[in-house]
């Protein structure tokens, strides 16, 4: 499994209603993307108390081949290149993801929570109590799943959820989910 994410941010008048347009127009070309675990269409919208307008997608993959042709292969990130310059892709390696118990139901939020790894200690024990924390979070009632993943060359953690409803008092950044592309989400949870 890899994670990845870009995140466009708009300015503070820019009406969302374009990417809402956008995402209902286009969500549904990803729901049977090959290689493809979920995509998450996300959102921060200043109109309802997000400290800024942004769009950032968050993707789990099955395999690199389709992410790779997702990124290079025309037609699908070529279209946010051309409508809002091509952005930094951040991704990730990944290291679990869980069913919660509302898998079979529509996601209507996502928690992000990043964090960097001390330097001098051994990522063994970070990941393994992030794991930890995974197990536990999907078992939260709302959770309809959950993955942990690792960038290396930044020694980085990316704990990202996907709810139901209303995350609750979970930490990490926020986002209102547009759309879900789930075509082969069940073989993210071997």
């Amino acid at each position: 499994m890899y994670a990845m994410q870009y995140e466009l941010n708009l300015p503070a008048d820019y009406d969302l209603g374009i990417i809402r347009r956008r995402v209902q127009l286009n969500g549904p070309r990803t729901d049977d993307f090959d290689g493809l675990g979920l995509k998450a269409y996300l959102v921060q919208d200043r109109a309802n108390g997000a400290v800024t307008n942004q769009y950032a997608p968050f993707y789990l993959w099955n395999d690199t081949a389709g992410m790779s042709r997702f990124l290079w292969g025309g037609a699908f990130f070529s279209g946010i290149c051309q409508s809002f310059g091509r952005p930094v892709v951040r991704h990730w390696t990944g290291a679990e993801a869980v069913a919660g118990p509302e898998i079979d139901q529509p996601a209507a939020g996502a928690t992000k929570s990043v964090r960097l790894l001390p330097p001098d200690v051994d990522p063994t024990g970070p990941v393994g109590e992030a794991l930890e924390e995974l197990r536990r979070t999907a078992t939260l009632p709302g959770v309809h799943s959950s993955a942990v993943a690792v960038d290396p060359t930044r020694w980085e953690l990316v704990h990202f959820t996907l709810w139901s409803g209303e995350p609750g008092l979970v930490p990490g950044t926020r986002y209102q989910v547009l759309h879900l592309s789930t075509g082969r989400t069940k073989a993210l949870f071997r």
